[in-house]
Order: C-alpha cells, then structure tokens, then sequence
C-alpha cells in the first residue's frame, strides 16, 4: 500500500461521519459471546438501517490478510474429524472377544469399500492445512501483504447487533483465488493431491536439468590467453 493511500478503513469511516453517524474503533474478543446478524446489503444500505434502528454510533473493527487464510481449511475440528474417521491412537486391540469398547468390531461400509480398491481415497479434510498457492500459484502473490488492512467490520450496537464487513478490492480477487482452490480440493481430493505431486516432480526435474547444465559449462576449462 502506498505510503499517502487511504485504508478502506479511513474510507469507510469518512463515509460514516459524513452520514452523520460516529465510527468507533473496537475488537472482537469472544465472537461467540455476541449475537449477531448478518446484514445482506452493500454499505450505504446498512448506514440507512443503521439510522432506521436509531443508532447514533457505528463499531469499526479493522480487519487484517492473516497468513493461515492462505491455507485449505475444511471447517472440521479435530473432534469432528474423529468421530468421521475413528481415533486410530484409540483403537481396540484385543481380538474379536474384546470387551473394551474401544473400537467397533465391524468395518464400517465405508472402509470395507475403501479396502476393496486400490489406492488410499481422500477426503477433503485429509488435505487439511495444504498450501492452496500450490493449485492456485496466483495466490502467493498476496504473501506481501500478509499483516495489512484488508477490510472492516462494521456493528450497529444492540441486543442483536446488526453486522456488515467491506473489504479492499485486492482481497475480494484473494477470496475469489482462495475459493477456486478449496474447490479444487471439495470436487476431487484425490486429483488436487496429484497436481500437487505432479508439480513437485516438475520442479524437481527442472532443478536436475539446471545443475546438469551447470557442470556441462564448468567441464570445459578456461582457453588459453595467447602470447
């Protein structure tokens, strides 16, 4: 961001006053103490409800690119993730008598088809945490701004407090990259695992070919200077 160019947090908060109403500065701290709504509409609709409502002050809350944004997040927990695919440090070990339910004797439908083919078949929550520049190489060209204003949070104070987020232009193509290949991963998480694998093999192959090209040069000794 240039040095003299304004946060969409300074423009927002100058759209507000000059709507009459006061931006206040906060943080959330326990997003699941508030009750919040959601606001659908764009920014001006919102100042208008806010005002319906009778607010006489709006919370501004700056929001910040965050560098685990720039990982596939399934939106499952580990507790979640367990009770889908077992607890594999918990399981029964004690034979088909055993009695202390640890583990349930039976295969699931699920894994007696997965044994029946070849090959591991993933889901997308196996591919949790997974570079998502590595589908989406556009994506890394955000890593610099890592840490910066990306947009802001605006609240109508109230019983139910009435909600809306804006953000910057460059990170509305973030999210849009950031969707394409969680996407990716959601249709096929097999096929996302080989273009991933695939790209590898790629550069590695590239990085042999450079160093086979390097020592080809320095084969050749230095020609002789004639006298």
């Amino acid at each position: 961001m240039a040095k003299n160019e304004k946060s969409v947090t300074d423009l927002v908060c100058e759209h507000i006053k000059k709507q009459k109403l006061l931006p206040i500065p906060v943080q959330t701290l326990n997003e699941e103490a508030e009750a919040t709504r959601y606001f659908g509409g764009d920014l001006k609709e919102f100042l208008a409800a806010a005002k319906t409502l009778g607010a006489k002050g709006i919370f501004v809350e700056t929001l910040y690119l965050e560098d685990d944004e720039f990982y596939y997040d399934s939106g499952i927990d580990d507790e979640e993730y367990l009770a889908m695919n077992g607890d594999f440090n918990n399981e029964c070990c004690c034979g088909e008598n055993c009695n202390c339910k640890k583990g349930d004797k039976k295969k699931s439908k699920k894994a007696e088809e997965d044994d029946k083919v070849d090959g591991v078949l993933l889901e997308p929550e196996d591919l949790e945490g997974l570079d998502l520049s590595l589908l989406r190489p556009e994506i890394a060209k955000f890593l610099d701004r890592v840490g910066e204003s990306c947009g802001v949070r605006l609240t109508v104070p109230g019983v139910d407090h009435l909600e809306v987020e804006i953000f910057a232009d460059w990170y509305d193509e973030f999210a849009e990259l950031v969707d394409e290949a969680s996407e990716i991963i959601e249709e096929d998480p097999n096929g996302a695992l080989e273009q991933v694998e695939a790209m590898f093999k790629e550069a590695e192959k590239a990085a042999k070919d450079e160093d086979k090209s390097v020592k080809k040069i320095a084969a050749h000794p230095p020609k002789k200077s004639k006298k």
